[in-house]
């Protein structure tokens, strides 16, 4: 696209597409927004391009558009059957952030009007969303809307932060309303300020018998004792700061809080087929990339079904 300030007839190559697209469907979508844009004044015009462009920049990369060119996810299908996707983004480079927000807002979206379409207002194969490093992702769109609404569809998003700071650093004044709508909530340790402030509130008070005594020595000695009871927090802030490594504090809805240990995940029965337990057992993700058949939109190619 381009716009000249100079000259308000002239037609970019996209003006002309529209032109033509306006005469075979006049009441097109796209046609009425288009007329909109064009509305602007020329000056206006160039800044909505440059900023469109900026945002699009990510785009000039060969990969992220052999990537984002076609579909071959299928998100829609992670309810259908047992599945496992793993989305894997750096933790300290966020200019590709907006692709995984990107993938969980279509598959919230995909899955609950697949739930409600198809299968009754419930998938039936549980959805569980992992999102480990949430605050270093990027921002998931209405995430404290759709954490409200995607549990009775049979989805469950756990979000594994470092401090609670960094939700509320992304998510702002919504942060409350994501924590709230979680049903289940697991310290593991820290020291954030602000973590163990709200933390120590949740976890309420206790009620601790004190008493003192008083010695009084002299021509009339007298002694006495004064017992009182006294409301104590469960966890004091510099308590949950030092917690063992080995334990954690779990919340759940409906239940008090309660000290647990940690699970050892070599006990579990499928660590042994874990990297791990076996360096050999290490995925070489490069090697499956580059032994792969990359297909794009326009290979020609044929379909041979094999039977015994």
């Amino acid at each position: 696209m381009e716009v000249r300030e100079d000259d308000e007839e002239f037609q970019n190559p996209v003006d002309l597409m529209f032109e033509d697209l306006k005469k075979r469907k006049p009441n097109h979508f796209a046609v009425r927004q288009y007329a909109k844009f064009k509305l602007a004044a020329g000056k206006t015009l160039k800044s909505i391009l440059v900023s469109a462009g900026a945002r699009l920049a990510p785009f000039d990369i060969q990969e992220v558009r052999e990537i984002t060119m076609y579909d071959e996810l299928g998100l829609d299908t992670l309810g259908d059957e047992k599945t496992a996707l793993f989305l894997m983004m750096s933790d300290t480079d966020g200019s590709f952030n907006f692709l995984i927000s990107m993938i969980y807002t279509q598959l919230f979206n995909l899955l609950c009007e697949k739930a409600d379409d198809v299968y009754g207002g419930r998938l039936p194969v549980h959805v569980r969303c992992l999102i480990d490093e949430a605050a270093n992702i990027g921002q998931i769109p209405n995430l404290e809307k759709l954490v409200a609404t995607i549990r009775s569809r049979e989805i469950s998003a756990c979000l594994v932060l470092q401090a609670r700071s960094q939700l509320k650093a992304i998510y702002k004044d919504n942060a409350d309303t994501i924590i709230g709508n979680m049903d289940s909530q697991v310290f593991l340790g820290g020291s954030e300020p602000t973590t163990l402030k709200e933390l120590s509130e949740a976890l309420g008070k206790e009620t601790i018998d004190t008493f003192n005594t008083s010695d009084t020595r002299g021509n009339s000695p007298s002694y006495g004792t004064n017992y009182q009871k006294l409301g104590k927090e469960l966890m004091s802030r510099d308590e949950l700061a030092v917690l063992d490594g080995g334990k954690c504090v779990l919340q759940l809805r409906g239940v008090r809080p309660f000290l647990s240990e940690k699970y050892d995940l070599t006990q579990h029965p499928n660590y042994k087929l874990t990297a791990d337990y076996d360096k050999k057992l290490t995925f070489d993700m490069e090697k499956f990339l580059d032994t792969r058949v990359k297909l794009h939109p326009k290979d020609e190619f044929f379909v041979v079904e094999a039977t015994e």
